[in-house]
């Protein structure tokens, strides 16, 4: 599967950014999907994912009612519709295949896109 992340960029605080991905190759459909995201020297930390269906979804404590991710399975899509946004959100956000049993959690089949950098100002 290869993933191709995009829709990062400049946002003012409070604003919204939609960030996509694309997914082509092998079984996009059978996945949990997910997006993480790396801030400036920091980890690597769990935002959002998806189940298969789309009817289970996860979030970080730090953006829930703020972010929502969906997917498109005629597509091939997953989206994060990213709402009030704040400076701490500033990140690259990558899209990924989950481990649907601990659906925080990169799938071990290590499916990455290439990351989009979202940068939000004060």
């Amino acid at each position: 599967v290869q993933l191709q992340a995009s829709g990062g960029g400049l946002v003012q605080a409070g604003g919204p950014l939609g960030l996509s991905c694309a997914a082509s190759g092998g079984t996009f459909r059978s996945y949990y999907m997910g997006w993480p995201r790396q801030a400036p020297e920091k980890e690597r930390v769990f935002v959002a994912s998806i189940s298969v269906s789309g009817g289970s979804t996860y979030y970080a404590d730090s953006v829930k009612g703020r972010f929502t991710i969906s997917r498109d399975g005629a597509k091939n899509m997953v989206y994060l519709q990213m709402n009030s946004l704040k400076p701490e959100d500033t990140a690259v956000y990558y899209c990924t295949a989950m481990n649907p049993h601990i659906p925080t959690m990169p799938h071990t089949d290590n499916y990455w896109g290439q990351g989009t950098l979202v940068t939000v100002s004060s």
